[in-house]
């Protein structure tokens, strides 16, 4: 694939937090820790040496894998790897998207495996693995019922319950053969499908499925995947837990942090509640609330704990207490040796929220990495792109804006008439000095015809326009329908296509083309084609 890159604001997709981040405005600086560039990754290291729970981790993540180890050498690796004391991790988190759902998830994932790599080249005393979090706790399966081919809804139509990791994939077999049925036939076709079957129609759990499917497409490059829900380690986070549940600490820290982003005109992402933990079961997970009589109510179940009856249930069953959004960023850092958190713009933001939380816990806060964000096309549409005129920078702009810069560019008459108005205005103020001179009255209603007169001008402009458009309605559906092949549904491709559109055309090739031109620490919106 060839490359270019051009810089997030000029996409127009991304927020002015995000933006602001980048350029490492001022204002922002106290809402993160290490900056992302290698001065910043050598303090962080620093900072997360003294990390104690390796051996427990990686104890886990082995009963985690199982069987699955046999078929994945360097993964077992990176396991190996990590109980050394100079090993650290760079995590990507997502949600269980069937299928993986939109290709950001891909993305995710390919950053913080070229991420790992560039560290070790800049570090070679010490190792680093990638890792993705699954998100199996999380509960809103309307988020990850579905994916996009070819832009067809393919959708598992079943009923959430509690974690959606926890879900039973038996009821799949229909999606599985409808999403399969999208691939056509070839060797790529093949192959896929034999790894979405291996996956999905085990009977598995979707947590143990995802974990299988991303495993088939990056096992090669040490990729470890974590699944949280897990009573070991709940464990090491279990006094954290606690502490929160009872004081409320992370309420009042994140609150505090967002009133302060917020003052400086910058939008908070989320919010925190007084208890930011679910009572988590195969059945349900539903919010933990304290209620006046001072007990600890699980919301919709009729259950109810005492303080005592809940540091009980924690200490014996902490897998039953599942962190919020605002929370699991933290129970992350506490049971990895963690260096960076790589997500999508809207976390990044979140995580800027968090800092003090972080800091009254005295957990390292990560660096924040915005994952590689991309468009991938092909040659005929990258040379249409030239023909039309336009640049792989001018294709982000509104269509409407494209259309008449391209006929203003193209036209061989002068479809502005600021010349024009110009010496119409001089002529109003000759008008306007003489009316004065018979009565002062006089010069609102002179404004008023002057009015009157430019929107008048503007509009025969808009005609102009309009009819000149006529002359090039050939090239101007073009630029349409270049602008739709581009941005599915008016957005970025990589928020609502699945990577199999691109598998079937690149098969394994797309993740290592990824991984040749993706740059994590420049920043740019990558167009490969």
């Amino acid at each position: 694939m060839k490359a270019t890159y051009i810089d997030y604001s000029d996409t127009g997709s991304f927020s002015k937090t995000l933006i602001a981040y980048l350029a490492q405005q001022p204002d922002l600086a106290s809402f993160y820790g290490n900056f992302p560039n290698m001065a910043g990754f050598r303090k962080q290291i620093e900072a997360k040496k003294k990390f104690s729970h390796r051996e427990v981790l990686v104890e886990q993540l082995r009963a985690q894998y199982g069987d699955l180890l046999k078929e994945s050498p360097e993964v077992a690796q990176n396991l190996e790897r990590l109980l050394g004391a100079n090993c650290y991790t760079v995590t990507t988190g997502h949600q269980l998207n069937i299928f993986t759902g939109p290709l950001y998830f891909i993305f995710k994932i390919v950053t913080a495996i070229k991420l790992a790599r560039d560290l070790k080249e800049a570090f070679p005393e010490e190792e680093f693995v990638p890792v993705y979090w699954m998100a199996t706790e999380d509960h809103d399966f309307a988020e990850i019922n579905h994916t996009r081919v070819f832009g067809k809804k393919i959708s598992w139509d079943t009923d959430g319950i509690s974690g959606t990791g926890r879900m039973d994939t038996s009821s799949m077999e229909a999606v599985v053969k409808q999403y399969c049925n999208t691939f056509g036939l070839s060797d790529n076709a093949s192959k896929l499908t034999e790894l979405v079957h291996e996956a999905y129609s085990k009977n598995w759990n979707l947590a143990d499925a995802t974990r299988v499917f991303v495993n088939s497409l990056f096992r090669a490059y040490g990729l470890v995947i974590v699944d949280a829900d897990s009573p070991v380690l709940k464990k090491l986070f279990a006094p954290i837990m606690e502490q929160d549940i009872l004081t409320e600490n992370s309420f009042k820290a994140i609150e505090a942090t967002s009133k302060s982003l917020e003052e400086l005109g910058y939008a908070a992402q989320v919010h925190a509640r007084e208890i930011n933990f679910f009572y988590l079961t195969d059945s349900f997970r539903e919010r933990i609330v304290r209620t006046e009589d001072g007990r600890f109510e699980v919301l919709h179940q009729d259950l109810f704990f005492t303080e005592e009856e809940l540091r009980k249930e924690m200490k014996q069953h902490p897998e039953r207490f599942s962190p919020n959004v605002v929370m699991r960023p933290l129970y992350q850092e506490v049971i990895l040796p963690n260096l960076a958190y790589i997500g999508g713009g809207a976390e990044i933001v979140y995580w800027l929220q968090l800092k003090a939380n972080f800091e009254q816990y005295k957990t390292p806060f990560p660096i924040l990495v915005p994952r590689n964000s991309a468009l991938i096309t092909e040659d005929n549409i990258a040379s249409k792109i030239f023909r039309l005129d336009l640049t792989f920078k001018s294709i982000f702009k509104p269509i409407q804006t494209l259309k008449n810069e391209y006929v203003r560019r193209q036209t061989k008459h002068r479809l502005n008439l600021q010349d024009e108005w110009m010496e119409l205005n001089a002529i109003f103020g000759k008008i306007k000095l003489r009316a004065h001179k018979i009565d002062p009255s006089l010069g609102p209603s002179t404004d008023a015809v002057k009015a009157r007169l430019k929107k008048a001008i503007h509009n025969l402009e808009k005609k102009l326009l309009k009819a000149e458009k006529r002359n090039h309605e050939d090239a101007l559906i073009q630029i349409e329908r270049l602008k739709d092949k581009l941005f599915p549904n008016g957005g970025l491709q990589e928020r609502t296509e699945n990577f199999a559109v691109l598998y079937l055309k690149y098969g394994d090739e797309l993740i290592e083309e990824l991984l040749k031109n993706f740059q994590p620490l420049a920043f740019k919106f990558s167009i490969l084609y």
